[in-house]
C-alpha cells in the first residue's frame, strides 16, 4: 500500500476520491493534508486549472510525501467559459456552494435552453517529493513551458485532464453530491449530478475520468 496526499481538507472531495481510486487504483491510501498536520489554506492563484493543480499538489511534496491535487471547475458555453478556475469563488470569497448555484441560476436565468450547455473540468497533478528515487516517465511529464511558470522539475510532476458535459438546468434537481452538481444535467443518465449515486456519477464524471488517467500515471511511476 502506497501513501498519498490529497491536498485538501474537502472531506466530501476526498471520500469522491477514494471511491474512484478505490476501483481503478486499489494499492493506494489517500491521505488529506488533515492527516499530515498541515491545516492552512492553499492559495490558488493559478490562471489555469493545470497552474492551480501544481500549486496545490506540490505542498505534500514540500512535506516529503508523494502530492496529489484537482482543480476542478465549471465551465458554461453561455458564460463564455465561466466560472471556470474561480467556481468556488464564484459568489464572492467565503461564500459556500449553495450561493454559488444561486448566483448561476440568476445568471443564467431565461437562458434557452439549447443555450445552457456546460463542461465539467477536472485536471490532476502529481507532485513527486525530492530524495524520492521516483520520477515521471518522460512521455507523461508536463511541458518546458509550465514547468518554468510553476517552478517544479518536469521529471517530477505530471498533470491530466477530465472532461464532462452537460447542461446547466433552470432549478436545483437533488442533493447528492455537491457543489454545482444539484444544477449539471447528464445526457447521459436523464438527471443531474445532485441525483446520481456515487457510482453513477463516478462512471461519467470529469474527475472519474481524470481519475482513470492518473492511475495509469502512477502505476507507472510507482513501478
Amino acid at each position: 500500500m502506497t501513501d498519498v496526499v490529497l491536498a485538501t481538507h474537502n472531506e466530501h472531495k476526498a471520500k469522491e476520491f477514494r471511491e474512484i481510486f478505490g476501483s481503478v487504483c486499489p494499492d493506494i491510501r489517500i491521505l488529506t493534508l488533515s492527516d499530515i498536520g498541515h491545516d492552512e489554506e492553499i492559495e490558488e492563484n493559478g490562471a489555469t486549472f493545470e497552474e492551480n493543480a501544481i500549486i496545490k499538489a506540490s505542498v505534500p511534496a514540500s512535506f516529503g510525501y508523494i502530492g496529489i491535487a484537482d482543480d476542478s471547475g465549471l465551465a458554461v458555453d453561455f458564460l463564455g467559459g465561466d466560472p471556470g478556475v474561480r467556481s468556488a469563488r464564484y459568489a464572492g470569497l467565503g461564500c459556500d456552494s449553495a450561493a454559488c448555484r444561486e448566483k448561476l441560476l440568476k445568471v443564467m436565468k431565461g437562458v434557452p435552453e439549447n443555450e445552457r450547455g456546460a463542461g465539467f473540468v477536472c485536471v490532476m497533478a502529481l507532485c513527486l517529493p525530492e530524495g524520492s528515487g521516483l520520477s515521471v516517465p518522460a512521455d507523461l511529464r508536463i511541458s518546458r513551458e509550465t514547468a518554468e511558470r510553476s517552478g517544479r522539475p518536469a521529471e517530477m510532476t505530471a498533470v491530466v485532464r477530465g472532461e464532462c458535459r452537460g447542461r446547466i438546468t433552470d432549478k436545483e434537481y437533488g442533493d447528492l453530491g455537491f457543489g454545482y452538481d444539484p444544477v449539471f444535467f447528464s445526457p447521459e443518465f436523464g438527471k443531474t449530478f445532485g441525483e446520481l449515486a456515487a457510482d453513477e456519477k463516478n462512471s461519467i464524471s470529469h474527475r472519474g475520468r481524470a481519475a482513470e488517467k492518473f492511475a495509469a500515471v502512477l502505476s507507472r511511476v510507482l513501478k
